[in-house]
């Protein structure tokens, strides 16, 4: 028996691979993106950065129904871009065990919004597994890809932050825990389960319903569901890092652990809620459990005493039991506030400090370069999702051509979802000016290649995509298109003057690599 202190992201990785997954995709998202990161080094494993999320879950489909173990990774929000394809394979079914990754937020450490992509798996009726510590995270990751293949659907695996990014022992039996090699044959021609026209839809949709129904009844002797018999006198129903929180808080109590979110096991939740006098739900975000719970006819305490919002704590639990808290160690020192900001040094604030300079509108987007909405650049507006800089321009100029708009965009984001705004600015007529920051690289989640950046995951070279030509293509002439040197603040000036005086839809490339990423590229040299 080996013992290993692992994140929960890195023993998810070791989970798909022991699994004997063949193909890993996603998109760079935290708190999801080590898990592709450590799968890589696994070179029997084909790993990819796909360009968003809805790419790399139709890959992944795609590689699923050709016979491989597939794994998709992504944080919380890009499951927003992927529920397109999401909706639909759960009608289709799988081959190769499909499991999906969605990487929770709460607290939204690095992230616009706080989700709960629980309810994706009940809308998309797809069963979702989450565990609480990264031995889980491992075992369960293995479990989906048998979970997928036994009842023919893709799985969700749901980790939060403090799961992805926390440390915790794995217990690796190098003679049990050996990779598989499972081998589902080649794709075979299925029209109606594969093509999902409305006649097949329909008949797939029974399927559907029949296999969750199914799932609901083994939940209910499906070992990751787990009761912990001790004080009867209240008994709380809880998943993930908060089953952590509740052990710690309440150790003598009693405990009904899902370690499968969905669908519910109808039968355990109400042979357990029989055995206490009261039930507690504690779990984060929405009231998920307790709203079903509730629908079963059971009386609960739950988010009328825990909060809605944020990450839960032994704390927020020691104070619903009324437990006196130890009196914290205080500092009499005061700690200046460290808030993010731009890297000194980054090339994005010289067009900030340009910008600052002109009364422009500016939407922002999602990326490091958000940061230049903080003091003192104030640089930006708006700032909504991945690519919605060039759109939101858009909608901004349909209400008052006669003002000056513009949209900034990082160089992953517009191959992510900036493309197909710039095209739908260019067939409509906009005359926004859209900035395209060039710094070679992924920065805000641990400098991974994109499109643009001439490398894959693996660091073998990729021919990158070129801007000029993908702008004419569009239609945007020469004179319209400008790309300077990050580092050159009067040539960004000029240029910035220059393509607004032209009234017409216009791009300005500006390139220059992160600071980081470079210092990163001279050790390597």
């Amino acid at each position: 028996m080996e013992t290993l202190l692992l994140s929960g992201n890195e023993a998810i990785a070791l989970g798909a691979y022991e699994a004997g997954v063949k193909v890993g995709v996603g998109y760079p998202g935290t708190p999801s993106t080590e898990i592709l990161e450590n799968l890589k080094e696994h070179k029997d494993v084909y790993t990819e950065w796909s360009v968003n999320e809805k790419v790399a879950l139709e890959v992944g489909i795609g590689a699923s129904l050709g016979g491989a173990r597939t794994l998709v990774t992504m944080k919380h929000v890009g499951v927003n871009v992927a529920a397109d394809p999401l909706f639909t394979v759960s009608y289709m079914g799988v081959k190769g065990g499909l499991v999906i990754i969605s990487a929770d937020d709460p607290f939204m450490h690095s992230s616009q919004n706080e989700q709960d992509n629980r309810n994706y798996a009940y809308a998309a009726k797809i069963p979702m597994l989450e565990p609480s510590d990264s031995e889980e995270a491992r075992s369960f990751t293995k479990l989906a890809f048998e979970l997928s293949e036994k009842y023919d659907t893709p799985v969700f695996l749901r980790p939060t932050t403090r799961v992805c990014h926390a440390y915790s022992i794995v217990n690796v039996d190098k003679n049990k825990d050996k990779r598989v090699e499972i081998d589902k044959g080649r794709f075979e021609r299925n029209l109606k389960k594969y093509v999902m026209i409305p006649a097949y839809a329909r008949a797939r949709h029974f399927i559907v319903e029949d296999r969750e129904n199914l799932i609901k009844e083994d939940a209910n002797t499906l070992s990751i569901n787990k009761t912990e018999y001790n004080n009867t006198d209240v008994g709380y129903i809880t998943s993930g890092i908060s089953y952590h929180y509740v052990k710690e808080a309440a150790p003598d109590a009693s405990i009904l652990k899902l370690g499968m979110v969905y669908p519910l096991p109808e039968k355990l939740i109400k042979e357990f809620c029989s055995k206490v006098k009261k039930v507690v739900i504690v779990e984060e975000l929405e009231p998920f459990f307790e709203t079903r719970i509730k629908a079963m006819g059971i009386s609960v305490t739950g988010k009328n005493v825990f909060p809605i919002t944020g990450e839960l704590s032994p704390d927020s639990i020691s104070n619903f039991l009324g437990k006196q808290k130890e009196t914290p160690l205080t500092i009499n020192s005061k700690v200046p506030p460290r808030p993010p900001a731009l890297c000194k040094g980054c090339p994005h604030s010289f067009v900030y400090e340009t910008l600052g300079k002109m009364n422009i509108t500016v939407a922002g987007d999602i990326g490091c370069y958000t940061l230049g909405v903080l003091p003192p650049y104030n640089g930006i507006d708006t700032c909504v999702d991945m690519g919605g800089s060039i759109t939101v321009a858009q909608g901004l100029e349909l209400t008052d051509p006669s003002k000056t708009y513009a949209a900034i965009i990082g160089d992953s984001t517009f191959a992510h979802s900036g493309i197909t705004g710039l095209v739908n600015a260019a067939y409509n007529g906009r005359k926004n000016l859209i900035i395209i920051l060039d710094n070679g690289t992924t920065a805000m989640t641990g400098m991974q290649p994109n499109p643009f950046s001439g490398e894959t995951i693996q660091s073998l070279p990729a021919e990158p995509v070129n801007y000029y030509h993908l702008c004419k293509a569009v239609g945007i002439s020469d004179e319209n298109f400008i790309e300077v040197n990050a580092y050159k603040p009067a040539e960004i000036e000029s240029a910035i003057k220059k393509l607004l005086a032209t009234k017409k839809l216009s791009v300005l490339l500006v390139k220059g690599l992160c600071i980081i990423y470079n210092k990163k590229k001279s050790k390597k040299q």
